[in-house]
């Protein structure tokens, strides 16, 4: 990092609170709602993950770079959040699967970057604060303009992002002669997840966020999924409608993450903004149904009504957080339908969760069964 000149920058937060660090590499200004993520490692998944997008990421590790990059690391086709703050950022790095160096991979996409900041302070803020938006800068002297930048950033609350990184045109993934074919709703989906399905002797077909339950059906699935994304589900009506044409069908569906919430609002359950959400890879899960525990990664900043589920009548709870007792887990009772809020195929565990695929391909031999 020696050779790369770092200037100072600024940090400014939608309640007038200011940290300060240095620009690593080229001078800029990203704006975004600024949150934590508080795994030690998977800082290359983290940034390329979909369900980022529009939020300036700050990384509680420490270091940042030091085992470089890897092209099978990669949740998507590009650099998803907007910013990134940390620590120490390193370009030397150590791994031997490295391809290249994590400054080379995001200077490529132009991602601000901002290091040298007491990350324990801005976190503990933002815990206490909430998550909130911010813009980071290298126009350090222009503080007045920043602020008025940043009082135009509108709000996560209501914002739809889920069209910002789906997929435009329909795309199939696997072995066409797979056994088990899949129609998956991209709202912003890992790649991770459709590796794990493909490994299960899936085809998947992908669709746009917005695609027609008639368009999914066409392809005559055995199952349906419904993936990550970021944002607001509450606007995303076409993935609610969808989702409900396919609960008719009675055909399995599972929904991971925003999937799961879309799956909650399509029986008619809210949604609400969390403070600061859970992003990390050590969020404690408990599984109603067998009384274990799952150490699980979670990326969301939205969860669903837990008064609202559990007065559903045919709804049921099947797995909570255990630091805040959010609903992290649905099932329907009368459909092959379930959903969690946490990332199965991120495998923090690493394979405490793994489990939610097995289980998704046998509601699919099961419902084959019954219509033979």
């Amino acid at each position: 990092m020696a050779y790369l000149e770092k200037k100072d920058a600024i940090i400014l937060l939608d309640d007038g609170t200011v940290f300060h660090g240095k620009m690593v590499g080229p001078e800029g200004t990203a704006t975004g709602e600024i949150c934590f993520n508080t795994g030690t490692t998977g800082y290359q998944e983290i940034f390329t993950d979909p369900s980022y997008y529009g939020q300036i990421m700050v990384t509680t590790n420490a270091h940042i770079g030091n085992y470089g990059t890897f092209e099978n690391d990669l949740e998507s086709n590009s650099v998803k959040i907007s910013g990134l703050v940390c620590k120490n950022f390193s370009d030397n790095f150590s791994r031997p699967l490295a391809t290249g160096s994590l400054y080379d991979f995001l200077q490529a996409q132009n991602l601000v970057i901002i290091s040298d900041v007491d990350t324990r302070a801005l976190v503990a803020h933002i815990r206490e604060s909430g998550a909130q938006n911010a813009i980071i800068s290298s126009r350090v002297a222009q503080r007045d303009d920043l602020r008025k930048e940043l009082a135009n950033i509108p709000s996560m609350k209501g914002l739809e992002l889920a069209s910002k990184v789906s997929t435009r045109e329909v795309y199939t993934y696997g072995n066409q002669n797979a056994q088990y074919r899949i129609a998956a709703l991209d709202l912003g989906i890992k790649t991770n997840i459709l590796r794990n399905l493909a490994k299960r002797d899936c085809f998947i077909k992908v669709f746009p966020y917005n695609a027609r339950y008639e368009d999914m059906a066409a392809f005559e699935p055995d199952g349906y999924f419904l993936s990550n994304g970021p944002g607001d589900p509450e606007p995303l009506k076409e993935a609610i409608h969808t989702a409900r044409e396919i609960l008719k069908e009675n055909k399995p569906l599972f929904g991971i993450c925003l999937g799961h919430q879309i799956i909650a609002l399509a029986n008619d359950i809210g949604t609400y903004k969390m403070h600061n959400g859970h992003r990390g890879i050590n969020h404690p899960i408990k599984n109603i149904n067998t009384g274990k525990g799952e150490i699980t990664s979670q990326n969301h900043g939205f969860a669903i009504n837990k008064e609202q589920a559990e007065a559903h009548p045919n709804i049921e709870i099947t797995h909570v957080h255990l630091n805040d007792h959010t609903v992290a887990g649905i099932k329907l009772k009368d459909k092959p339908c379930f959903s969690v809020q946490y990332h199965p195929e991120a495998g923090p565990g690493p394979n405490d969760a793994t489990y939610l695929f097995d289980h998704f391909i046998e509601l699919i031999k099961s419902t084959k069964k019954e219509l033979v």
